[in-house]
């Protein structure tokens, strides 16, 4: 299956946002592409604070507008992230959605790592303030395969996509909106070793470019085959990438090395594997 992952500058003016992401959804339908992910809160980005404000519930405009697009061009979305309300006012939910090409909510992810630090010379990014973590893992079964569902800061967490691997995924989805000053360090060394260790696909899609007030991200969205080879990537711009997706991909990293079959630290886990 050919899948995109799709690159924005997403802001505070929510339509602009929703048209630039209908015409990017357009251009990975009109390459042939079947699955395409979206960036990290693509629908609306602000700053960590600002965000519990305009929290949706979970089949709210954000939603609505994917499933409509996913009727259209015919295409799983993995949708990003979007602001989901909770029953803490001063907290919400960042939570990534995946709509079939019927339109019908599939599945959806609340993101569990908190990306909470303190640069030298910047202020301090405090995301528990403002966003509550989930407490589950999610697969959802897509034709391209099983995907494995996380978020930006998820991918520095080992552990997460090793139980998805243990979960059967075969693809691990990573919608995006890394700093600019991480991003240009670790976002592709992150992105590839979680492809490496679990010998799966990585979807990476990300936000670039400046957001308003002090947010900046770095972009460079890419798809890692399960060899951790870059298959395509994006610049610095908004846009797409877009690469096939196979089952014999992993079959063929699986059978050349897969260092899974050899962890120790859950032995019962892999007890027969």
């Amino acid at each position: 299956m050919l899948c995109a992952v799709i690159q924005m500058t997403s802001t505070v003016k929510r339509p602009e946002n929703l048209e630039q992401a209908a015409a990017l959804l357009a251009s990975a339908s009109s390459s042939g592409a079947k699955l395409a992910v979206l960036p990290e809160h693509f629908s609306y980005l602000d700053a960590m604070d600002q965000m519990p404000a305009v929290a949706e519930p979970l089949k709210g405009p954000t939603v609505k507008f994917l499933a409509s697009q996913a009727k259209k061009h015919g295409l799983w979305i993995i949708g990003g992230s979007f602001a989901r309300k909770s029953l803490d006012p001063a907290r919400a939910y960042n939570t990534c959605p995946v709509l079939d090409p019927s339109g019908e909510l599939r599945a959806f992810y609340d993101k569990v790592h908190m990306f909470d630090l303190a640069l030298p010379g910047q202020a301090a990014w405090e995301e528990s303030r403002f966003v509550k973590n989930g407490r589950r893992l999610v697969t959802v079964d897509t034709p391209a395969g099983l995907v494995g569902l996380s978020i930006c800061y998820d991918l520095r967490f080992p552990e997460l996509y090793r139980r998805l691997r243990l979960k059967g995924a075969t693809i691990l989805a990573a919608p995006s909106a890394f700093t600019h000053a991480t991003g240009k360090v670790h976002w592709e060394i992150l992105a590839r070793a979680r492809a490496v260790e679990n010998a799966c696909y990585v979807l990476a899609a990300a936000q670039v470019g400046l957001h308003g007030g002090r947010r900046r991200s770095w972009g460079q969205a890419m798809i890692v085959d399960p060899w951790g080879e870059v298959l395509a990537q994006c610049g610095s711009e908004p846009g797409v990438a877009l690469a096939r997706v196979e089952p014999r991909g992993v079959e063929r990293a699986r059978r050349k090395l897969d260092s899974t079959n050899h962890a120790r630290l859950l032995p019962r886990a892999w007890h027969g594997r």
